[in-house]
């Protein structure tokens, strides 16, 4: 999830923008003109789809990496990438709106879930952002993929925002739900307002041998898991089928080593892998984002900064367009599908 000292920073700013009226519609800060005409997503009801229809295996990097695909194969390419404690099936109604509209989309499962393993046993199980970055840098290599459209939330725009960041040249355009979420580990070390804090509850319990015990036990931490759901998607009436069908995809044999290593790494309780440390020095400085971009705010979700995008639009240089989603919360692509593909088609025509 979202990088509490970033968004503590912004409780300064004064509140977030009024949510609208009417359900996933959105309001649209100053943006650049875009370049071609606009193209207007079709309309699709959250919880159309339930599933892929095909799911490929590739290795790329240290890791098999276990993606769902849609669309025409020789189509621009958009990277779709889910978050925690979610999976591809974020995607499962956005995936077939961007089809039908000529792209290839690509859904990965992260390191750790689903069906992506390491190819060695003797490979760390870490998560610094660089490494779940370059995991996917890697599936763009497999599967010559030179450059494309990103779009994610929680670690997911996270891994986008550092690729955008790091490695430009792969990123046609980017669409980051939550903004800026480059990980500062020595400014997380900073206690954060009591506000703050308590929204990131989860991250001090992973901290405690009592919450290892717990992401460590398959039945607890499945449990975890579906209260996170409750609490940062408070509109979202999902069903038992509908989280169970996520809830497959956190049974992976390191789910519980990358989880409680990402949230332990990002509070300086664990260090970074020497292979890694070069691009974490790097994100340190906030590295401005050229390529262009759209950014979302949930305005339900418990982790959206104040301030209508305010707090990080300096890091966007690029054409830039800001919008917060109303009655949606952090789940954004599986709760307002056609909010979010229209954010994609957008990013790629700015």
């Amino acid at each position: 999830m979202i990088d509490r000292r970033t968004f503590s920073k912004a409780l300064g700013l004064g509140t977030g923008a009024a949510a609208l009226p009417l359900p996933g519609a959105v309001t649209q800060a100053a943006a650049s003109p875009p370049a071609r005409a606009a193209v207007t997503v079709p309309a699709v009801t959250p919880g159309t789809h339930t599933g892929f229809t095909t799911v490929r295996h590739v290795r790329a990097g240290v890791l098999d990496i276990a993606y769902a695909e849609a669309g025409p194969a020789h189509g621009p390419v958009v990277l779709c990438l889910h978050g925690w404690p979610y999976d591809i099936h974020s995607f499962v109604d956005v995936a077939p709106l961007l089809a039908g509209l000529g792209y290839r989309v690509v859904v990965p499962y992260l390191r750790g879930h689903g069906g992506t393993r390491f190819l060695s046993r003797r490979t760390p199980r870490t998560a610094e952002q660089s490494a779940v970055a370059l995991d996917i840098v890697a599936l763009m290599d497999a599967l010559r993929i030179e450059k494309a459209v990103l779009a994610g939330f929680d670690w997911g725009s996270r891994t986008a925002d550092v690729i955008a960041a790091l490695w430009p040249g792969r990123v046609k355009a980017l669409v980051s739900t939550g903004g800026y979420l480059v990980t500062d580990v020595e400014a997380q070390r900073e206690p954060a307002p009591a506000a703050v804090e308590h929204n990131w509850w989860y991250q001090w319990y992973f901290a405690t041998e009592r919450g290892k015990k717990a992401m460590e036990d398959p039945d607890r931490r499945v449990a975890l898991c579906r209260h996170v759901w409750t609490l940062t998607s408070p509109t979202w009436h999902f069903d038992d089928a509908t989280f169970e069908r996520t809830a497959r995809a956190f049974h992976n044999p390191d789910y519980a080593a990358i989880v409680l290593h990402n949230y332990r790494w990002r509070i300086g309780l664990v260090g970074t892998q020497p292979r890694h440390r070069r691009h974490e020095e790097r994100l340190a400085a906030r590295p401005a984002i050229h390529v262009p971009t759209v950014t979302l705010d949930p305005a339900l979700d418990p982790f959206t900064q104040p301030g209508d995008g305010a707090a990080y639009r300096d890091r966007f240089t690029g054409p830039y367009d800001h919008r917060t989603v109303a009655d949606a919360g952090h789940n954004l692509p599986q709760e307002a599908p056609t909010v979010f593909a229209q954010a994609v088609v957008d990013a790629d025509r700015l």
